[in-house]
């Protein structure tokens, strides 16, 4: 997924990702490059330094991976307004 929104994975857009997969039955994580981080942890988003243009991966493994992953695309789509 490409990040298009003008702070990438800054505090607020990092935020709402952490909490709209909260409470799925998912282990979900986001990598960018050779880093990768837990996406049920703010500090391990922001930590990753993604910014606007950023091609990120997703992964979610567990019962509701497949919403999980279905919450975040939504969210890059919509430049997490």
């Amino acid at each position: 997924m490409t990040l298009r929104n003008d702070v990438g994975l800054h505090a607020r857009p990092a935020a709402l990702l952490v909490r709209s997969i909260a409470g799925l039955d998912a282990n979900v994580s986001v990598r960018l490059g050779e880093d990768t981080a837990d996406a049920h942890s703010v500090l391990a988003l922001m930590s990753l330094g993604a910014r606007q243009g950023d091609r990120v991966e997703v992964r979610a493994s567990g019962e509701q991976a497949a919403e999980a992953l279905r919450r975040v695309k939504d969210l890059v789509q919509r430049n997490f307004e």
